[in-house]
């Protein structure tokens, strides 16, 4: 029998025993499940059968209908329907090149039916052809078709063209066409067709219509349309952000594009700078201002001051969000290294002497783009003297342009940092040295940052426009300082800043950098922007910084600030400063630094600390007398944490020196020692045998005391002495030799001993060394205290007007070795890089940082390497060069007798009331301060008084009876700071006997 419904797949199986089992269901539900996957795959078959069917048969009728309109197109190649049927068809190259070639030979043929009833189908259909002809010139730029389409192109967005054809209206269809092709994307179809032909095929015969369609858009609509500034957007979005573009064009079309280009209209891109940087990627930045280097600067005394601010504008909003040393990329070998201006604190031998490790922060650095060497040498234009001066004359005419140039000039130095001299030295130089005045005037003045009722807002984007006149005159500045000696700055020259101007200047700077380095969220310095710059409030923190600590150098030497003009110390409890400051320092655990750094180039943990920040940078804050106490409270610290106790005999280690090899015994015994540990002497006498007695630190400043005077004699080769004896490396290449360096570095451990000891010395370092315990640089104003007749040649080259081609420079310097003179290269090829007016300044710093510099690199390296294995540098760098002598030598003050008789301790039958003590202080009081100075040497060895009183003097003070014999000279031991004084009964013998002594050194004795 048949199933009802004709399938027997639907019949149902009846289990008449009453039980399923659960294998049986599940066996069921699974064929249900694979017929119903089946009937859905049948069903997909079948959809998918007709898809393809209908797809074939229309396939198959476009086809036939392509075919047909192909017919009808050959009847009548230039005529409406051949129009219409070139636009069914779409995309087929051999029908737009039959028609293209027949219209680029007759504008009467390709605009005469303009004329016709049908004019406006014939406009809409032309507009639909121009964006075919513009997409098969992208694909096939270099075939011979692509000119016929390029011709018709040019013919259609023309209006000149147009309109001698049809009058009038043809404006009006050059118009419609552009606005379609804008449409549709022309400049990204052009910028495709560029790229394709690619700069060694500059001849291909499609570029100059190609350079033609750039402009052409430009002649359809006014300045003032936004299809114009559309246009000029697109423009320079997909145009200028070809690399090398200007080596892509043949000259004459590069000649017409420069002259064609709207540079006048820039101002219309103002509201489009925002869309065109979120729009591009760093290297297309980078090519739009190598492009526009090379078209603008040759027009700007054309451009409107609208569209000259437009550019500036333009140029430092793609310069601010540039990586740092994007527009130069270091070369892979130096990919550790920055190069920075040679103005930087280093004493590098290239020729920007600041090429620095930089260890400041452990982020990933941007990949940098790979730069065509054309492209670089293209943006060379923007740092050079010549296009500088150019602007800077524009900004004369225009003021209102000053303050969008200060700021592209700031963003400038930011990315360029290697061209940061190649651009502050132009602005020196300009208008005579004005400009750093015209700044300050202008707009530093009467800036609000700095005011005490804003320093808890300096971060504020309300102060934005404020920042980059303050940044570019702190670097102007700063620049200026290194090459201007003393005599110039404070001669108020026209040319700089006047002494009243550096007052309020310098105290808002001050307030700044204070504020900066007070504030308690470190990290938000490091990790932000100041808004509208690609630099971090860190960044603007050090410039600023940097400025101030040349300002307050020169008022170190000659005092011309008020009374407390640097001290914040109304504002804070010093107690307080200095347990807080003690605290931090243990804190920073400098173990955490990765051992790859050297010690001396390691980052600045301390620099999340307020209070070592402050120390370590600005230290002048801080009154001197507390920095000495903070100092002193840092050796305390160290010495307890290695367990080491100066007073105490207990773990000190025991040297013996033969009196008559003091400084050569003293090195070899030493030079491995960790001198931080107590040390006790004992001395060989000339017969070799130890000498009786106890070294409880008498013995020991005894021998260290000695090996100072013959470590620092000039006779030994290692130092000589300018005019004011004070020492400094030898530069001669004997000094150099490996011995002699570790002489050297022995020095330095025991100059840093005698820091780390308190112990004073009688030895004056010239300034510009004590520069480099600091980490800083000496610049010209030093050279005068070591070649007075260099310095003074410096100071007419700088201030030189004539014609420099007269005095045959060029970047060399001459020296003399052994007697035989040779010139060296201040820089690459210097012998044939002539000095000039442009470049003098650079040339006057590089002599300097020779001679006070590079002559003595190693050695003061290798001093300093010994100097920072005793004492933390961060410690010497919370004293300048002044302060550092007076920490080694004491203070060149008045003698304080009632301090000295008030730590004075007494021996023997003195005490402070018996007689003969009663006329000596008498006798003390009527001496005239060199007599006082020189009772000082002759008891201490050390002629200066200590920086904090009598009570730092380690031991302190001492007078010991010398018997009733006042035929006997005092004597002393200064060693032990002693002055053994006989019994005198006369006022008149005491004195004369005691200005005897002091005067003439006799009576000195050891026991």
């Amino acid at each position: 029998m048949l199933p009802l419904f004709g399938d027997e797949r639907r019949r149902r199986e009846i289990n008449l025993g009453g039980s399923t089992s659960v294998s049986s269901q599940a066996a069921i539900l699974d064929q249900a499940r694979a017929r119903r996957i089946e009937r859905e795959a049948l069903r997909r078959r079948e959809e998918s059968a007709i898809r393809i069917q209908a797809w074939w048969r229309g396939v198959s009728e476009a086809q036939r209908v392509r075919q047909q309109l192909r017919h009808v197109f050959q009847e009548n190649v230039t005529g409406l329907t051949a129009l219409r049927c070139l636009v069914f068809i779409g995309k087929d190259e051999d029908l737009l090149i039959q028609w293209s070639q027949k219209m680029s030979q007759n504008d009467e043929l390709l605009l005469g039916l303009a004329r016709d009833s049908d004019r406006e189908h014939w406009t809409t259909l032309l507009c639909h052809i121009s964006v075919l002809l513009l997409r098969s010139v992208a694909d096939r730029p270099v075939t011979s078709s692509a000119v016929s389409h390029l011709q018709v192109l040019c013919n259609l967005l023309n209006p000149s063209s147009t309109t001698a054809v049809l009058g009038p209206p043809g404006n009006d269809l050059s118009q419609c066409v552009t606005r379609h092709v804008l449409r549709n994307d022309v400049y990204k179809h052009l910028a495709c067709a560029i790229t394709e032909i690619g700069p060694e095929s500059k001849n291909n015969p499609s570029l100059p219509y190609l350079v033609k369609l750039l402009y052409l858009p430009f002649a359809s609509f006014p300045p003032s349309s936004e299809l114009f500034a559309q246009s000029f957007q697109d423009l320079v979005t997909y145009i200028l952000t070809l690399p090398v573009l200007p080596y892509r064009i043949p000259l004459a079309s590069l000649s017409e594009l420069s002259a064609q280009l709207p540079l006048i209209h820039l101002h219309v891109l103002s509201p489009c700078i925002s869309s065109i940087l979120s729009s591009t990627s760093t290297l297309s930045r980078i090519n739009i201002i190598a492009n526009l280097l090379a078209f603008t600067p040759p027009r700007y005394a054309n451009l409107s001051v609208l569209s000259m601010k437009a550019y500036l504008r333009l140029l430092s909003a793609f310069l601010s969000i540039l990586p740092t040393h994007a527009l130069e990329p270091p070369c892979p070998q130096d990919s550790q290294t920055q190069p920075t201006s040679w103005g930087d604190d280093s004493d590098s031998d290239s020729e920007h002497p600041a090429q620095v490790v930089v260890v400041g922060s452990f982020a990933p650095r941007p990949v940098l783009p790979v730069l065509d060497h054309r492209t670089q040498k293209r943006l060379l234009i923007l740092p050079s003297p010549t296009h500088l001066n150019s602007l800077l004359r524009v900004a004369q005419q225009h003021r209102e342009l000053l303050s969008d140039l200060v700021t592209m000039l700031v963003n400038l130095n930011i990315v360029w940092p290697s061209r940061r001299d190649k651009v502050l030295s132009p602005l020196l130089l300009y208008g005579g040295g004005g400009f750093v005045r015209e700044i300050y005037r202008d707009y530093v003045r009467a800036t609000p940052l700095g005011r005490d009722e804003n320093l808890s807002s300096l971060m504020d984007p309300i102060f934005e426009s404020y920042w980059p006149p303050l940044l570019l005159l702190t670097d102007l500045y700063t620049q200026s300082l290194l090459t201007m000696g003393d005599d110039e700055f404070f001669s108020n020259s026209r040319t700089s800043l006047t002494l009243n101007e550096l007052v309020p200047l310098s105290r808002t700077l001050f307030d700044i950098t204070f504020s900066l380095y007070w504030r308690d969220d470190q990290t938000k310095i490091q990790e932000t922007n100041v808004p509208g710059l690609n630099l971090s409030w860190e960044g603007v923190r050090e410039r600023i910084t940097k400025c101030l600590q040349a300002i307050h150098a020169r008022d170190s030497r000659r005092p011309f600030m008020p009374e407390d003009h640097w001290h914040v110390s109304s504002q804070m409890d010093m107690n307080s400063f200095i347990e807080a400051a003690v605290y931090e320092e243990q804190q920073v655990d400098e173990s955490a630094v990765p051992s790859r750094f050297p010690r001396r180039r390691r980052p600045h943990f301390s620099r999340l600390s307020p209070r070592l920040g402050v120390l370590n940078h600005i230290p002048f804050a801080i009154p001197f007398e507390t920095r000495v106490l903070i100092f002193r409270r840092f050796v305390e610290s160290d010495m307890a944490n290695r367990g080491f106790d100066q007073f105490s005999r207990r773990g000190r280690m025991e040297v013996s020196i033969r009196r008559t090899s003091i400084a050569q015994d003293g090195y070899d015994r030493l030079s491995e020692m960790d001198l931080r540990a107590p040390i006790s002497i004992s001395f060989i006498d000339q017969f070799g045998e130890p000498e009786a007695g106890i070294d409880g630190g008498g013995v020991f400043k005894e021998f260290f005391t000695s090996l100072c005077k013959e470590a620092f004699d000039t006779d030994r080769g290692l130092w000589l002495a300018n005019k004011k004896n004070e020492i400094y490396p030898n530069p001669h290449s004997y000094a150099t030799e490996p011995h002699n360096l570790n002489w050297y570095r022995f020095i330095g451990r025991i100059l840093g001993k005698a820091l780390y000891e308190g112990i004073l010395i009688e030895v004056a370092f010239a300034g510009f060394f004590l520069a480099k315990w600091l980490g800083k640089q000496s610049f010209l104003d030093d050279l005068a205290s070591l070649d007075p007749d260099l310095y003074q040649g410096l100071v007419f080259l700088k201030n030189y007007t004539g014609n420099m081609e007269d005095l045959s420079l060029n970047f060399t310097v001459a020296t003399d070795e052994f007697g035989l003179a040779k010139a060296v290269d201040l820089i690459p090829d210097g012998s044939n890089v002539p000095v000039t007016r442009e470049n003098r300044l650079q040339y006057i710093y590089l002599i300097s940082h020779y001679k006070l510099s590079k002559q003595i690199k190693l050695q003061s390296e290798a001093f300093f390497e010994g100097l920072s294995e005793m004492v933390d540098p961060k410690w010497l760098r919370m004293f300048n060069q002044q302060e550092l002598q007076i920490l080694l030598g004491g203070v060149n003050a008045p003698v304080d007798l009632k301090d000295l008789r008030q730590h004075t301790h007494y021996g023997g039958l003195y005490d402070d009331n018996e007689p003969t003590i009663q006329v000596f202080w008498k006798v003390m009081e009527g001496l005239d301060q060199e007599q006082r100075r020189a009772f000082l040497r002759f008891v201490t060895s050390c002629s200066r008084p200590p920086l904090l009183g009598f009570k730092q003097l380690n031991p302190n003070f001492a007078i010991r009876d010398a018997g009733s014999d006042e035929l006997r000279l005092p004597t002393s031991s200064t060693c032990v700071n002693l002055l053994k004084l006989p019994r005198y009964q006369s006022e008149k013998v005491l004195r004369e006997k005691l200005v005897q002594a002091i005067s003439s050194g006799a009576g000195f004795d050891l026991s």
